[in-house]
């Protein structure tokens, strides 16, 4: 009885085990990064624009104190400050001094003298007006209140001279005035009210079309050198140990959006309740036995694969 011969070995292709092998390789991989933690962006930031920020303020909702968090934020790299009349730019802060300089956005200037806004400060805001100030109404009609003799709003001595050097600005023309006209129109305000919060300048009540606000004189006789914006000092009373013992940590000291509670804000956007030491980018040290154990498997399963293909 013959035999059916038997078939030749099979020769198993070097490439055979390779789907395989992919498969159990990537199986892995994707357990390793699945393992990796996932690292948000913070949303307060130290600086915005070219402009540090620092405690009490904020650069967006939670960043800072929460009483200041309403008034300052960072938008499209421009800080900004808000009232009931408006959103203002930042063009500074001086923290020793606990001043800050605002613009408004139609605010005159010697450059450019244009019809303006109102400007006010909250009740309830930490900031006041300081003393710096010299706010000045411009383009107002001659039954304007701050003309009442009754009133006394109007500064008659030094004012004379302020208002004059804003005339003889060419930006004048621009709120419909005449180079180096008249200054009767011109009234270096002098609120009834202080300069404290609550602080109000309505220039459609007050009939004028225009305001500027000077803080510093670099030279009295000459305008263009004058520096025009809003000082306001703020509430530094806020700061606290725990605040320094958060910056020292590398962190930045922000609030709970739930009950505005203190909060320590790491750089991974993780909050804390004091600081961000041991909370930063590195991995726990179970985590990282972990990802390495399971990144020498893959290694090995690699090599082995390599040295099989090659031995075939």
């Amino acid at each position: 009885m013959s035999k059916f011969p038997k078939p030749p070995p099979m020769s198993l292709s070097p490439w055979a085990c390779l789907p395989s092998c992919i498969l159990l390789l990537l199986s892995l991989l994707n357990s390793v990064f699945a393992a990796l933690p996932i690292i948000p962006v913070s949303t307060c930031q130290n600086i915005c624009g070219t402009i540090p920020v620092r405690f009490p303020f904020g650069t967006g909702f939670g960043c800072g104190h929460p009483s200041f968090a309403k008034y300052i934020k960072c938008s499209s790299g421009t800080l900004q400050f808000s009232t009931g009349t408006g959103v203002y730019s930042v063009s500074s802060i001086d923290y020793p001094s606990s001043t800050i300089i605002v613009t408004a956005p139609f605010m005159s200037n010697c450059s450019s003298l244009q019809n303006s806004g109102s400007f006010s400060l909250d009740k309830a805001s930490p900031f006041i007006l300081t003393k710096d100030n010299i706010f000045v109404l411009l383009g107002c009609s001659k039954a304007s209140p701050v003309f009442d003799s009754n009133e006394d709003l109007c500064d008659t001595g030094s004012g004379y001279s302020v208002c004059k050097g804003l005339n003889s600005c060419k930006g004048v023309t621009g709120i419909g005035l005449k180079h180096n006209a008249s200054i009767s129109t011109c009234c270096v305000y002098d609120s009834p009210d202080g300069l404290g919060s609550g602080y109000s300048l309505y220039l459609p009540k007050l009939q004028c079309s225009s305001f500027t606000s000077i803080y510093e004189f670099g030279d009295e006789w000459n305008p263009m050198k004058w520096k025009f914006g809003i000082s306001l000092q703020y509430n530094n009373s806020y700061y606290t140990d725990g605040c320094k013992d958060c910056e020292d940590s590398g962190g930045l000291c922000g609030f709970s959006s739930l009950d505005e509670s203190f909060a320590c804000v790491c750089r991974n956007g993780i909050n804390s309740t004091n600081n961000c030491v041991g909370r930063g980018y590195a991995w726990s040290g179970t985590m990282g036995h972990k990802i390495q154990t399971k990144m020498n498997i893959g290694g090995f399963l690699v090599s082995w694969m390599l040295m099989f293909i090659k031995s075939r």
